[in-house]
């Protein structure tokens, strides 16, 4: 586990979390037609945390001496900034928002949220939008949120509190800016991974 220094690098290091567990649960019923979920997930977007949680340890420490810190325009990756990072607070920004879950149009079909999310990745990566970002744009969203990370490393160590998929979708763009994993916490709810540059 990487720990804090007082001897800065050039950049960063950034370090990206998910947000906390949210008080919508996808593996609840009932089961929703595609319109349904269109209501669901919209209200999953604007939804908070749940209740009763608290920040890792090991994330709260790696963060502690943050420089930057960046949130999601979303109130789940806001409070996870809080509860991470109590003492500074976050950046809101709405580049880093989740990448939209548009349903395919399935009539007579009803699932749960969380078969409704598969269904609804699968169809936006193959071009379905329904009257939201598509995956094309959300790439380019993904350039630019992670040039706006590499921007700010030039002031120290940089936290971000954002998703799950937007997080994935950073990976790459942060790779061609010179950024490299060195600690790979999975996807789960409050995990994180941290970057270091590599680059010129």
């Amino acid at each position: 586990m990487p720990e804090t220094t007082s001897k800065r690098p050039v950049r960063g290091p950034i370090i990206i979390s998910r947000h906390g567990k949210p008080a919508l649960d996808r593996s609840l019923g009932p089961k929703l037609a595609w319109r349904d979920y269109v209501n669901w997930w919209d209200s999953y977007e604007k939804g908070a945390l749940a209740d009763g949680q608290a920040a890792p340890e090991d994330l709260k420490r790696i963060v502690a001496d943050a420089d930057v810190v960046f949130a999601s325009g979303r109130l789940r990756a806001q409070q996870t900034a809080g509860f991470a990072l109590p003492h500074k607070p976050a950046s809101h920004d709405p580049v880093f928002n989740e990448a939209p879950l548009p349903p395919p149009k399935l009539t007579g079909f009803r699932a749960l949220p969380k078969t409704w999310n598969v269904l609804a990745r699968a169809a936006w990566l193959a071009g379905h939008r329904l009257d939201g970002e598509s995956s094309s744009e959300a790439r380019l969203r993904a350039k630019i949120a992670a040039l706006r990370l590499h921007e700010a490393s030039a002031q120290g160590k940089v936290y971000l509190a954002a998703h799950g998929w937007f997080n994935r979708m950073l990976r790459p763009e942060l790779a061609r800016l010179g950024w490299v994993c060195v600690h790979d916490g999975g996807d789960s709810y409050w995990s994180f991974r941290v970057y270091e540059h590599r680059g010129s």
